[in-house]
């Protein structure tokens, strides 16, 4: 990851802006530059991973304007050399050099256009503005917001902002900003493409999309490691990517040392896709220590969003202090697209549509977040191949009523479409999901509400609730949380939508943890 930041506001001290800049340091700990232009300051933290000299240094510089991008662009070679062909000339090998070359003819019709995952600010020099763009699905995270004069400010990250601004907003994927709108370029939950109906059809598109989607992501110039916890979607990244490699993939678990139950099924699958794994077994004190860094990196109160990155953010630490690799593929986004536990109580196909189509838009504030964060702040990148803008929109267009549970197992066209190359084995393959935090160990949560317990009495709890109007605390971690978070970002909880939950308006839903452990078909998951 890298980080970025830009004031439009000329008249602030090179001082106080690089002050703001330093405190996202750990996304990009290679080189740190500032520059002032006529709209104010762009400032840029890198972490190099394409184009690894010092002439792949942000900002980029084209005729009158300027650039910062926290973004890989997928397929950029072959634009680089069109560029060329139509006389452009470029300074190194980093993929984001092609961004102000393409908005000098193209414009803002340039995002709509990108294969790629985002967050980027343009100094258009011939306006003296700034005109910022996040990636449709939001993988990349932008933040935003106005200090007291009213100028705005762009930032990687909400601790960029505190103290300046009195409202910090997530930056809208699939979006813009320019001349001072926010314009919607593409909205994933609108899909492009039309589905095949035939099942068997349907299975071979999301098969070679994927494995696709994960090919282009293994391009880089650093090492790159699997987060591997034994369930489907990592798995399945794991499988593929081990298939395409000529060399075996590095993968890491983690589990805690009473009861990790996919420590196990992680093993299983690295045996067979003869990876170099690694294991990182954690403490019930791990957990808790881990949790007010986990907060104050995330951004966050959401319980279920806490809870799975604890353990995410112990086992890339460990990436990080052990390891020379700078970028992990990780399997999040697949549950939003084809289902959780919860989706098998939706009540028609529509319903289980709009819940897609709520969770996507929605998933920059939740898993996507985790594992920017999570990742980021041990100054590692990640890649997300089910967030693959073609295999999204593909899955997405697919008739809803074939991604119901009719078939006795959740995600169905997903694991049937593996079947056949078996890239991980058929135990594997056909798995029931186990809930993230419960899989790294069910003492996790366990522990997490314990100690949470100890913290307040039932008095204190409830006088400690009333004040917060927004996402109102509902049980004594979820106030923990939400006490640890406005210590590190006051009055600020409107990030954040509200608590993920299951649909509570479903039959068997109603539920008062996020965790799929409460729900009546969690069955034989967590084993």
């Amino acid at each position: 990851m890298c980080a970025i930041l830009t004031y439009a506001d000329a008249e602030i001290s090179g001082e106080v802006f690089e002050e703001l800049l330093n405190r996202t340091h750990s996304r990009g700990p290679d080189m740190s530059r500032t520059e002032k232009t006529g709209a104010g300051w762009l400032g840029f933290n890198r972490l190099a991973i394409m184009g690894l000299n010092e002439a792949g240094m942000q900002p980029f510089s084209y005729r009158k304007h300027k650039v910062v991008c926290n973004g890989e662009i997928y397929g950029f070679k072959y634009l680089k050399e069109y560029l060329k062909n139509l006389g452009e000339h470029f300074v190194s090998e980093s993929d984001c050099e092609i961004l102000l070359p393409l908005y000098e003819r193209l414009g803002c019709k340039m995002f709509a256009l990108l294969d790629a995952e985002f967050a980027c600010v343009i100094y258009d020099g011939d306006r003296n503005c700034f005109v910022a763009a996040r990636d449709p699905i939001g993988i990349r995270p932008l933040y935003y917001g106005y200090d007291k004069a009213g100028a705005i400010l762009f930032a990687s990250e909400p601790k960029n902002l505190v103290g300046v601004c009195d409202k910090i907003m997530p930056f809208p994927p699939g979006h813009y900003y320019d001349n001072g709108e926010f314009v919607c370029y593409r909205d994933m939950t609108e899909a492009r493409q039309k589905a095949d109906s035939d099942l068997d059809a349907i299975t071979e598109q999301i098969h070679d999309k994927l494995c696709r989607g994960i090919e282009k992501r293994l391009e880089a110039d650093e090492k790159v490691g699997f987060l591997l916890s034994g369930g489907l979607d990592s798995s399945l990244v794991c499988g593929v990517a081990a298939r395409l490699a000529d060399h075996p993939i590095e993968t890491f678990a983690i589990g805690m040392d009473e009861d990790a139950i996919d420590l196990k099924y992680a093993r299983t699958v690295a045996d067979y896709i003869h990876s170099n794994h690694h294991e990182v077994i954690i403490s019930r004190q791990d957990v808790i220590d881990a949790l007010e860094p986990v907060i104050a990196a995330l951004g966050t109160y959401d319980i279920t969003t806490v809870r799975a990155s604890i353990g995410m953010y112990l086992l890339c630490k460990w990436i990080h202090e052990n390891t020379d690799i700078k970028v992990v593929l990780t399997g999040e986004i697949s549950d939003e697209i084809f289902g959780y536990k919860y989706t098998d109580f939706a009540p028609s196909a529509e319903a289980f549509q709009e819940e897609a189509q709520k969770r996507v838009r929605e998933l920059h504030m939740y898993d996507v977040l985790r594992a920017d964060r999570c990742i980021s702040v041990n100054s590692l990148e990640a890649r997300v191949p089910f967030g693959d803008l073609d295999f999204v929109d593909y899955v997405m267009a697919i008739d809803p009523e074939k991604k119901r549970n009719h078939y006795g197992i959740g995600k169905y066209l997903l694991r049937k479409a593996f079947e056949k190359d078996a890239v991980i084995p058929h135990e594997i393959l056909m798995r029931e999901k186990a809930a993230f935090s419960d899989a790294v160990g069910h003492s996790l949560r366990d522990d997490l509400i314990d100690y949470a317990q100890s913290r307040y009495s039932d008095m204190e709890f409830e006088e400690a609730c009333r004040k917060y109007s927004h996402a109102t605390p509902f049980t004594k971690e979820s106030l923990l949380y939400r006490e640890l978070f406005e210590q590190y970002y006051p009055n600020q909880s409107q990030m954040v939508v509200d608590f993920w939950m299951p649909n509570k308006s479903w039959e068997g839903c109603n539920v008062n943890d996020p965790s799929a452990r409460v729900l009546s078909n969690y069955g034989l998951s967590g084993q």
